[in-house]
C-alpha cells in the first residue's frame, strides 16, 4: 500500500527542509507569509514566483559594478511574462539568462 498523499508533507518536504535547515538556508514556509513590500518574502501575492528584493540584492553582490540601470533590466528579464511559452520553452530561456547574462 501506498503512503497517503497528504504524507508528501513528511517524507518529501519536511525532510527537505530540515537538511537546507542545516545547509544554514533560512526557511520560509507559504502558511506564515505576510504579503507586501514589508511582508515576509517581500512578494505582493502567492502569484509572484521570484523573490524580487532577493534578486536585486543578489544581483548587487554578484556585480558591484555594474550600474542600478542593468541591475533593474536584469530583474525586468527575469520576471518577464513568459506564459506565452511552453513551460520546457520558458524554463531554458530563463536557465539560460541565469547562466549567461
Amino acid at each position: 500500500m501506498s503512503p497517503a498523499i497528504d504524507s508528501e508533507y513528511e517524507l518529501v518536504e519536511l525532510p527537505a527542509m530540515e537538511l537546507l535547515h542545516q545547509l544554514g538556508w533560512e526557511l520560509a514556509t507559504g502558511k506564515e507569509e505576510q504579503f507586501g513590500e514589508q511582508g515576509t518574502l517581500g512578494r505582493q501575492n502567492v502569484r509572484e514566483v521570484v523573490l524580487v528584493p532577493r534578486l536585486r540584492a543578489a544581483l548587487h553582490r554578484l556585480n558591484p559594478e555594474a550600474p542600478p540601470e542593468a541591475i533593474e533590466q536584469a530583474v525586468v528579464e527575469v520576471v518577464r511574462d513568459r506564459s506565452t511559452k511552453s513551460l520546457v520553452d520558458a524554463n531554458q530561456e530563463v536557465w539560460n539568462l541565469l547562466r549567461d547574462g
